[in-house]
């Protein structure tokens, strides 16, 4: 039996990139790994693509790791730099940069570096965040192109606040705020995330940005638009062993608290996972569980090693038997729903304890 296990398909990685290809052929692919690669392993997901463009992150630790395991394709600080003195390692290891407050600009300004920075401008197109206001914009630009630490030409990105929402008025606004903005500017463009790639082509320009989508998981919450239904396969299976099958009675009560109680003689299913993986103790009665090729549900609450599932009072499970949380068969989203989360934090909140294993 094997205890808490997120196994990583590499070549689903792999084809979902290539999917995404297709959905922008014109666009260079800027793949986000931050958080950890989306809790899938920063080294192992960016090694597992040589081929992409560029690569996304959020902290300059993550850039570095990156380097130190041979990675060499471009790399972008998404949240910038944080202090004056991370430019000359942003110069030493070729890493380029978002700019979004006055800050950073002056920190530009006032350094001595032995070579120029690239520098991604970031625009608030109204998502209010982060980036430089459109009011702001030329300024930022004219002082950024008389910089001699700023490798020219300057680059243009802002991000999207609403683009999984398919009938919200604001991602077509943001688009054309950036558009109008950085019209007639030297440099390339980007504004795609993930459900910016899949839902408003108009976004793509110069780099797609995609996070989420690229390990198997779509950014939308209908089910109509989901992963599958753009082509895209789970790169990330969350699975355990069931440890104990046991005999509970109509009227008795499962777990801490009492907050399950059985409306028949049934099965009862423990399974080797619990909130000290990173599996949310928040998952209510009904949360599915894969065993056996068939949805079960946690009947009880999450422990911290351990949850309960209701197996029926039919089954022939057994212990040993594989049980998966999200990805093959069960979609990490549809396990989201019924938690009251997104999938993103499924994947990125897992501890330590869990094991990693690629193929």
């Amino acid at each position: 039996m094997k205890a808490a296990t997120a196994y990583i398909d590499t070549q689903a990685l792999r084809h979902n990139v290539s999917q995404l290809r297709k959905q922008a052929p014109a666009s260079k692919l800027l793949a986000m790994v931050k958080a950890n690669g989306y809790g899938h392993g920063l080294q192992q997901v960016a090694t597992s693509l040589p081929d992409v463009d560029g690569f996304g992150v959020a902290r300059i630790e993550e850039a570095l790791s990156l380097r130190a395991c041979g990675v060499v394709q471009p790399i972008l600080l998404m949240e910038g730099f944080y202090a004056p003195g991370d430019l000359p390692v942003l110069v030493t290891n070729n890493i380029q940069t978002v700019v979004h407050t006055p800050e950073q600009l002056e920190a530009l300004e006032l350094a001595s570096l032995e070579a120029p920075v690239k520098v991604w401008l970031k625009i608030d197109s109204g998502m209010h965040r982060l980036g430089v206001r459109p009011e702001e914009f030329h300024e930022f630009v004219e002082r950024l192109h008389a910089c001699p630490n700023v490798a020219k030409p300057l680059r243009y990105m802002s991000h999207f606040a609403c683009a999984d929402e398919l009938e919200n008025p604001v991602t077509e606004s943001q688009i054309q705020t950036f558009m109008a903005l950085t019209e007639g500017c030297r440099g390339e463009r980007s504004l795609a995330n993930s459900a910016g790639i899949l839902a408003w082509r108009h976004s793509h320009l110069d780099w797609i940005r995609p996070g989420i989508i690229m390990f198997g998981i779509s950014p939308f919450a209908d089910e109509s638009h989901s992963a599958q239904a753009f082509g895209m396969k789970p790169v990330m299976t969350l699975a355990s062993s069931v440890i104990a099958v046991r005999q509970v009675k109509q009227g008795e009560q499962v777990g801490y608290g009492g907050t399950w109680t059985s409306e028949r003689d049934t099965k009862i299913g423990v399974v080797a996972i619990g909130y000290g993986d990173g599996y949310p103790r928040s998952a209510p009665n009904g949360t599915p569980v894969l065993i056996n090729g068939r949805w079960v549900p946690i009947a009880g609450r999450v422990s911290m090693d351990m949850l309960t599932v209701d197996l029926g009072p039919e089954a022939t499970d057994q212990v040993g038997d594989e049980a998966i949380l999200w990805g093959r068969g069960l979609p990490a989203e549809v396990v989201a729903e019924h938690v009251g989360t997104i999938a993103y934090e499924l994947v990125t909140k897992l501890t330590s304890r869990v094991a990693m294993a690629y193929s």
